[in-house]
């Protein structure tokens, strides 16, 4: 963990000069879910890291794939070893922008809009879509959630397992910036 975190702070260090004008989370919640005729598959992390630089509104996001966790232990496994190949594409990873008006010293839920690319599995695409920062004494809370679709970041699904996993999967990220 303090791997990442260093990592995420040297990637950070172009963003701002000075290390105290950036938001950091570290533990953000990422879940995903994904609805089929035949099974649904629901996992969560909440070792995610993240930060922002509210000056430039720029935005960085990163998650360990073997940080998530799912009710049965094989579909863990079956994430690690056969889709997300995790020993050799350890991370997924969000960098990109903020855009909209907010404001992290003024109270108040703020609508904004997230682009960039989003890295999974060593293919990186670009996205973007809504997200909800809401300032308060206590740091400032971000949501977002957006639709992946496996194949666009060469996931391969065996033929024989197809139907038990859905083409597009949910993607939902919560993460608290303490002040």
């Amino acid at each position: 963990m303090k791997k990442v975190l260093i990592l995420l702070a040297m990637c950070l260090v172009g963003m701002s000069a000075r290390a105290q004008e950036l938001l950091i989370s570290k533990n953000a919640v990422v879940s995903f879910y994904s609805k089929t005729v035949l099974e649904d598959i629901e996992a969560k992390s909440n070792t995610g890291t993240s930060a922002i630089n509210p000056k430039t509104n720029e935005m960085l996001f990163k998650v360990s794939n073997t940080s998530f966790r799912f009710q049965k232990k094989l579909m863990q496994e079956h994430f690690n070893e056969n889709y997300m190949e995790s020993e050799k594409f350890p991370f997924s990873e969000f960098k990109g922008t903020i855009s909209g008006s907010y404001d992290v010293t003024r109270n108040g839920t703020y609508k904004v809009i997230v682009s960039g690319n989003l890295n999974i599995h060593g293919v990186s695409k670009p996205y973007s879509g809504p997200a909800e920062l809401t300032v308060s004494d206590s740091g400032v809370a971000a949501k977002a959630s957006f639709k992946v679709r496996i194949a666009d970041h060469g996931i391969k699904i065996p033929s024989l397992v197809f139907k038990n996993i859905a083409e597009f999967v949910d993607v939902n990220i919560q993460a608290l910036y303490k002040h």
